[in-house]
């Protein structure tokens, strides 16, 4: 056993200090990134935000919706070949470049990718989730994925440490997910004691894809804006939100009313809900590891999505970042004890 002393930070523990600027509106901030990649081929162009593959978030519809501001959904794993079918051959040809494929690391799951891959080659993305990306396992899947798919891009995780961010990206990973615990419906750190403050995660792993040309992208912890703006200026290359796009127009699952109000059910994918749902129930040899909530009816997507975008810009304009990738470089975290006036917070 050891003791780790250094202080490592969450989002709620900083705030970005302001820095003289020339720009003279958000609108003069370009939040879209373009990316080469270590292992895959070609360029990609976009804003590099995505969304979580959650099957109450990660749907078909998101993909559409999102695609229109160059916004990457990560589409859950649950959707069968016909139904990637079905959708892909109505969709634009630019959509191919804002979806990606999800999978775990059973074979079943790679015999469906290789499917899909082979009807829909036009597919860049490619996703592999576990919630603990530190087994060999893992780490011999991302190989084996690699190799069958060599132009690809893919994104492997979840971790939280350099090692293994390097290891991840030598084993054929264009873009390492951080982040264990952070999300607003896991339980990790409550069933296990494991995790890691997610701002100071971003800063480590990111340091760490960075010196072997890959990237990362934060996975978890972000409740507002200023959390995506803190992630940015934190080194990633990339935020992924799962609950801040919860509640829309284009996400599936149960619709409830309570006193007049409507609302959706969201949930964690290691809750016994999703479980229940996808795997007949939670295995004897595991816990359920996330929760499920009731959030309410938020409209379309769109709306959400302009939001969020315009935090971020103004988030540039703050410190004179004219391009998002000019935001980390111009970032300075001062360390706090509060982030808001909450006089009047909603009870």
């Amino acid at each position: 056993m050891r003791i780790d002393t250094e202080p490592k930070l969450g989002f709620k523990d900083v705030l970005i200090r302001p820095k003289r600027s020339t720009l003279e509106s958000r609108s003069d901030v370009s939040l879209s990134r373009q990316f080469t990649f270590k292992h895959a081929e070609g360029e990609w162009n976009g804003v590099p935000i995505m969304i979580a593959n959650m099957d109450t978030v990660g749907t078909f519809r998101m993909a559409k919706s999102a695609a229109e501001f160059q916004i990457l959904t990560t589409v859950h794993k649950h959707y069968s070949l016909q139904e990637w079918g079905a959708f892909l051959k109505k969709i634009e040809p630019a959509v191919y470049d804002y979806v990606a494929i999800s999978l775990g690391i059973s074979n079943k799951e790679f015999a469906k990718l290789e499917e899909i891959m082979g009807s829909f080659p036009q597919l860049r993305f490619i996703c592999i989730d576990v919630a603990n990306g530190y087994t060999e396992r893992f780490v011999e899947f991302v190989r084996k994925v690699r190799a069958s798919f060599p132009t690809k891009i893919i994104i492997a995780g979840n971790v939280v440490t350099g090692e293994m961010v390097e290891e991840l990206v030598l084993s054929g990973a264009d873009i390492i997910k951080v982040g264990i615990g952070p999300g607003s419906v896991c339980t990790t750190r409550i069933k296990t004691g494991v995790g890691y403050p997610q701002l100071s995660a971003i800063i480590e792993c990111a340091d760490a894809a960075h010196g072997l040309k890959g990237q990362v992208v934060s996975d978890g912890g972000c409740t507002c804006p200023g959390d995506i703006a803190k992630a940015f200026g934190a080194g990633a290359d990339f935020v992924m939100l799962g609950g801040m796009f919860a509640g829309h127009d284009e996400c599936d699952g149960e619709v409830v009313e309570q006193a007049g109000q409507k609302l959706f059910r969201f949930y964690g994918m290691s809750s016994d809900i999703a479980m229940e749902r996808h795997n007949g129930g939670v295995a004897d040899y595991r816990a359920s590891e996330g929760k499920s909530v009731l959030i309410p009816y938020r409209g379309p997507v769109s709306n959400t999505i302009k939001d969020l975008l315009g935090g971020v810009r103004s988030a540039c304009t703050y410190v004179g970042a004219a391009k998002l990738k000019e935001l980390s470089k111009r970032t300075t975290f001062i360390i706090v004890g509060e982030q808001e006036n909450r006089i009047f917070a909603e009870k």
